[in-house]
């Protein structure tokens, strides 16, 4: 089953969040994701708003940077809502954008080892465990959560590297991939994933979300171009998605069939009209891509 979702990205003013998050809703997006990025909206905050404002939509958060959160607020705050909002929610966490933790006093010295030690210890909360562990990021001495989710949940782990992606395999339950994703990329990302898995012992579904940069109307490839270069990704083939809803649908099969579970479609940070680009990813897009 393919999914496709949208990003709702945090440099639109929060005030038209709510307007945005309908509009999903109405359409058939199966998903709408949230970023927590340095220093715009909050992640918990902005989609606990939404799924308040919604009645359908899956709301994605991704992704909570590990080094501004200790573990059992990440835990209290996503129990909440997988509580709240049973079904509904997707949170995902990440090792965030190191320039963004130095700013604030959070750069970990090992960031792969948080992101590690995190994940495992979210993981066991969310389960209903109470733990004690003494790690070199993650303390915890006798937490438990009073209400944890009443169902087994997933906890998404964000990864750009070689050694972040193999170690999402390990310790989380799907992947979220970024722009810098190709199809070959997210066939790599599968590779890697399942060596973590054997590697940890483990075994069932593991689901890949990938952001896709994509754009439609007037200047859709320029746009699309000259984002990826600003992200120094202007060289690396197989990026993007620019043109009309069966234009973007065909790339989005090609992500699907490398193995794809949700492709997330990432509007240019100059999207002219972000409340139509969510109409267009859930009523035309949406419609042409393979379900199953």
């Amino acid at each position: 089953m393919t999914h496709i979702g949208a990003i709702l990205r945090p440099q639109l003013p929060p005030e038209r969040f709510r307007a945005a998050a309908r509009i999903a809703d109405e359409s058939g997006l199966d998903e709408l994701w949230l970023w927590e990025d340095c220093f715009r909206e909050g992640g918990i905050s902005s989609s606990a708003a939404v799924l308040a404002w919604t009645e359908r939509v899956r709301v994605g958060v991704g992704l909570l940077p590990v080094p501004l959160r200790n573990v059992a607020l990440t835990a209290m705050e996503a129990a909440t809502l997988y509580r709240m909002f049973p079904g509904r929610v997707v949170v995902g966490i990440g090792h965030g954008v190191q320039d963004w933790m130095g700013q604030v006093g959070a750069r970990a010295g090992s960031p792969l080892t948080l992101l590690r030690e995190h994940a495992v210890a979210l993981r066991a909360l969310l389960n209903g465990e109470r733990l004690s562990t003494e790690g070199r990021y993650v303390r915890l001495d006798d937490v438990a959560l009073d209400w944890p989710p009443t169902e087994p949940v997933e906890v998404l782990v964000g990864a750009v590297g070689p050694r972040t992606v193999r170690l999402t395999g390990e310790v989380g339950d799907g992947t979220v991939l970024n722009e810098a994703a190709s199809p070959d990329g997210v066939r790599e990302a599968r590779r890697l994933i399942d060596e973590g898995r054997a590697a940890a012992g483990r075994s069932g579904a593991h689901k890949v979300v990938v952001y896709l940069m994509t754009a439609t109307g007037a200047g859709a490839e320029a746009r699309v171009r000259a984002e990826l270069a600003s992200l120094g990704l202007g060289s690396v083939p197989g990026l993007g998605a620019a043109g009309d809803a069966a234009e973007v649908a065909d790339t989005v099969q090609r992500f699907a069939d490398a193995g794809a579970d949700t492709v997330v479609l990432l509007p240019t940070a100059d999207e002219p009209d972000p409340e139509g680009f969510l109409r267009f990813a859930g009523n035309d897009v949406r419609s042409l891509v393979k379900t199953s």
